[in-house]
């Protein structure tokens, strides 16, 4: 199951920070164990790792209009990174 790290700026951290949880719900039909970063240096930009069990799912779910509409909500702002672990 290969980890899955998302990066991107955001609005503001706080309002992003608190929520994790509808992060979670959000990604739990793909993925596991959800893990949010703020950047060490104070900026806008964030992560997000995600352990992906289903990544065809994962990649569907990206471009729906739920996903859309809860990134409009949380912040989130483009450039959205995605990066995948090598195993």
């Amino acid at each position: 199951m290969p980890k899955v790290v998302f990066t991107h700026p955001v609005s503001d951290t706080a309002h992003w920070a608190s929520k994790h949880s509808e992060r979670v719900e959000a990604f739990a039909s793909w993925g596991s164990n959800v893990v949010d970063y703020l950047s060490a240096d104070g900026s806008s930009n964030v992560a997000v790792s995600v352990d992906v069990h289903d990544l065809a799912a994962m990649q569907a779910a990206l471009d729906s209009p739920e996903i859309e509409a809860a990134k409009q909500a949380h912040g989130v702002l483009e450039p959205l990174m995605i990066h995948i672990e090598k195993s």
